[in-house]
């Protein structure tokens, strides 16, 4: 909860949620239940800090974490605008999909985007992941297997 300050400050952003399932924080308490909900959550997610003086810059991890077979996990991240195509979220995305594959050992990750949501789209095709052709909840539907993901350093 240390961290309720920075969250509300990226959150709050509309930028920042455009294409999420959420609205923009406008309470500190609404960023404290977007942090209970992940430390609730069955997977994990990270807060994106810069080096040069710890400003929490976006978040990324897995939710939804299935262990049954196949098992799978649904990856998610969010970066503050300012830092937008700098190749932050890539570098970031390239470790988690490591963890996934080689610390929660999933057989596939999963992501699903908006459609009109074109940065995170360019994002996941640089990372080979496999855009299936039918939409998920009017998303679309995009998956990786560690074969695949071979290639994305």
């Amino acid at each position: 909860m240390s961290d309720a300050q920075p969250v509300f400050r990226h959150f709050s952003d509309e930028r920042v949620t455009q294409f999420m399932d959420i609205e923009p924080c406008v309470s500190l308490t609404e960023a404290e239940e977007i942090i209970q909900f992940h430390i609730a959550d069955s997977g994990c997610r990270y807060g994106l800090f810069l080096k040069l003086n710890h400003e929490l810059v976006g978040t990324c991890g897995f939710h939804c974490w299935d262990q049954g077979q196949p098992s799978k996990a649904e990856i998610g991240f969010d970066l503050t605008a300012s830092y937008w195509g700098q190749g932050l979220m890539h570098e970031a995305l390239t470790e988690i999909v490591k963890i996934g594959f080689d610390h929660m050992k999933v057989d596939y990750i999963e992501a699903t985007v908006e459609q009109e949501n074109a940065r995170s789209i360019k994002l996941l095709q640089k990372m080979h992941f496999h855009k299936h052709d039918e939409l998920v909840d009017n998303l679309l539907y995009y998956t990786l297997t560690k074969k695949e993901a071979a290639g994305t350093s």
